[in-house]
C-alpha cells in the first residue's frame, strides 16, 4: 500500500480534504457575515 509524504492512505487524504472543505467555507462564510455586519453598524463613507 502506498502513502503520501503525510503518511496518509488515498482514502484517509479524501476524508480529511472532505472535512476541511466544509470547515473552510464555514469560517469564511461567518468571517464575510461578520464584516457585513461591522460594515453596516460603523460604515467609512
Amino acid at each position: 500500500m502506498a502513502q503520501s509524504l503525510s503518511g496518509l492512505t488515498d482514502q484517509q487524504a479524501k476524508e480529511l480534504h472532505e472535512q476541511f472543505k466544509v470547515t473552510y467555507t464555514a469560517y469564511v462564510g461567518i468571517a464575510a457575515l461578520v464584516h457585513l455586519f461591522v460594515i453596516a453598524a460603523n460604515p467609512w463613507f
